[in-house]
């Protein structure tokens, strides 16, 4: 790792202090950024993240995407983490922590509204910036690109009948326009622009020509994902500053649900005998939320200001920070994990 990608934790930490402080200090500049949108997606952080994730779909060759079904057992095990396991347990933590243990602390008004906004949260599995962990873990490009395409279809008809079950609604109003455009800005337009320019490099001046352009344009990726923390808590310095408590308390059952799916989908893929450059995108995504889509539903649900709406943007907050910790932690096991998992499989296209 080069030594700014060392001390990336440290910078996370700064542009996250920055955006609060811009946020309290000039709130009529993010609010006017914060207007540059279509269907509740906001532009500006939609280019952020075609530049944090072309570079990493810029190394995908998708003529091995074929040779990905050799790791059924990791789509397996992060389709399970996602839809079965992931909705359900944050409903139950949500109940637990913010519906009994820590209801004396919090406006008795937006406990159900709490609660529903972390169950949104839950129920959007993580999309864009998966590709940002993966890349940090040295994660199977295929895989995760393959993972993200099945959670993205599956979540355009499972993500309301979830929501609505965990609920207890009889229905539930999805921002669908916002769901099919995220899904497009966020996934179709970088993986096509991406392609387009891996093609006309590889026709350029073939393999050495790509590798060298990779390497000029890795610092991007890292240097778009801090400019989207600035904006992003930018955005909500506000409400940060004004509710620091409940903040610190909606918290406890996001981290407690982020390490526990992180571990578990771990665990599974080494007992599956996967190997772990598939396990650790499988952890993370398993574990990160799409937290662009929580947002934008908990406010077409319940409002800007309500407690649901505050409650997708703690997963906001505490995203990166926490994410980032599973990496290390992903990577720092490694050796371990490779003692118990299976020797891999030599397949077509794949990476040993």
């Amino acid at each position: 790792m080069s030594v700014f990608e060392r001390y990336l934790t440290l910078w996370v930490a700064l542009c996250i202090a920055v955006g609060v402080a811009l946020g309290h200090l000039l709130p009529g500049v993010f609010q006017a950024i914060g207007g540059l949108e279509i269907a509740k997606v906001n532009l500006p952080v939609a280019i952020l993240i075609w530049l944090m994730i072309v570079p990493m779909l810029m190394r995908i060759d998708f003529k091995a995407l074929a040779g990905v079904t050799a790791h059924w057992r990791g789509i397996g095990v992060t389709l399970f983490i996602n839809w079965a396991v992931k909705p359900f347990t944050m409903a139950a933590l949500a109940w637990l922590f913010i519906g009994y243990l820590f209801r004396p602390y919090l406006p008795a008004g937006q406990i159900d509204s709490y609660i529903a906004g972390l169950i949104i949260l839950a129920a959007a599995p993580c999309t864009a910036m998966v590709f940002v962990w993966s890349n940090l873990t040295k994660g199977e490009p295929h895989f995760t690109l393959t993972q993200v395409a099945l959670n993205d279809s599956i979540m355009i008809v499972a993500f309301a009948p979830i929501v609505a079950l965990l609920l207890g609604l009889s229905a539930i109003t999805v921002p669908w326009d916002t769901l099919v455009l995220s899904v497009a800005l966020y996934i179709l337009v970088p993986v096509v622009v991406a392609q387009i320019l891996r093609r006309a490099l590889l026709r350029q001046g073939g393999d050495e020509a790509l590798a060298a352009m990779l390497r000029r344009i890795q610092p991007v990726s890292l240097c778009a994902l801090l400019a989207t923390l600035v904006l992003l808590f930018g955005f909500q310095g506000e409400e940060i500053l004004a509710q620091p408590i409940v903040i610190a308390l909606l918290a406890v059952p996001i981290l407690i649900q982020v390490y526990a799916n992180a571990g578990l989908a771990y665990l599974l893929n080494r007992l599956a005998g996967e190997q772990h450059c598939v396990a650790g995108p499988s952890a993370l995504i398993g574990a990160s939320n799409f937290f662009e889509l929580a947002v934008a539903a908990a406010i077409s649900l319940f409002g800007f200001h309500s407690g649901a709406a505050l409650a997708t943007v703690v997963g906001v907050l505490i995203e990166v920070p926490v994410m980032l910790s599973v990496v290390r932690i992903v990577n720092a096991s490694r050796p371990w994990y490779e003692r118990g998992a299976r020797k891999p499989e030599l397949v077509p296209g794949l990476k040993r």
